[in-house]
């Protein structure tokens, strides 16, 4: 018995010694990021001014139905409802491994902050645009060019709002702000139930 504690406490002394012995600093053995360049490029772009563009049809039919659609719905692989013309539910992205993936098409889900005519579940964070077009703009309080700006970079004229910075970041191109600004524009028929 006193040759096992015995060699328990040497083992112990050793095995004490020899990580004093090797230890070393390892913080060189691998990569520390540098935390500003990473926080560098999560920051958003500046805001930024944007002109409707020339080929921006505000009356085109097709361009409300997809607006009405990106409106109501979050992305492609929850969309409900039939997709309208120049709409796909999935888009195609190269990853990191180089390798073309299809993923949902995200749409706007305006709708969980927005209320506007016949929307369901509609939310109360944003402003509501029941009634938009004959408060605003038939009295030409605001106009098409307002409404394209504040789709597409609302911080222009409100650098504390927390609604979705679209086309600064890229997350919408021109046709699809003008689609959500065609749809907010329109006249608003009451949907079926």
């Amino acid at each position: 018995m006193y040759t096992k504690i015995k060699h328990l406490a040497l083992t112990t002394l050793f095995l004490s010694a020899s990580t004093s012995l090797f230890a070393m600093d390892l913080t060189k053995a691998y990569d520390m990021p540098e935390a500003t360049k990473m926080i560098e490029k999560d920051l958003f772009p500046e805001p930024t001014k944007f002109t409707i563009p020339k080929s921006c049809d505000l009356t085109d039919p097709k361009a409300i139905a997809r607006g009405d659609f990106m409106f109501h719905n979050l992305n492609g692989k929850k969309a409900k409802g039939k997709l309208p013309e120049g709409l796909a539910k999935f888009v195609e992205k190269t990853g990191k491994d180089g390798k073309v993936k299809k993923e949902p098409k995200q749409y706007g889900n305006c709708v969980a902050c927005h209320d506007i005519e016949g929307a369901k579940g509609a939310g109360n964070i944003g402003p509501s645009l029941v009634g938009y077009k004959a408060m605003f703009l038939d009295t030409k309080v605001r106009d098409a060019a307002f409404v394209y700006q504040k789709i597409a970079d609302p911080r222009v004229d409100n650098p504390n709002t927390h609604m979705t910075v679209n086309l600064t970041t890229g997350l919408f191109n021109e046709q699809e702000i003008c689609d959500y600004t065609a749809y907010v524009m329109a006249e608003k028929k009451k949907k079926k139930k």
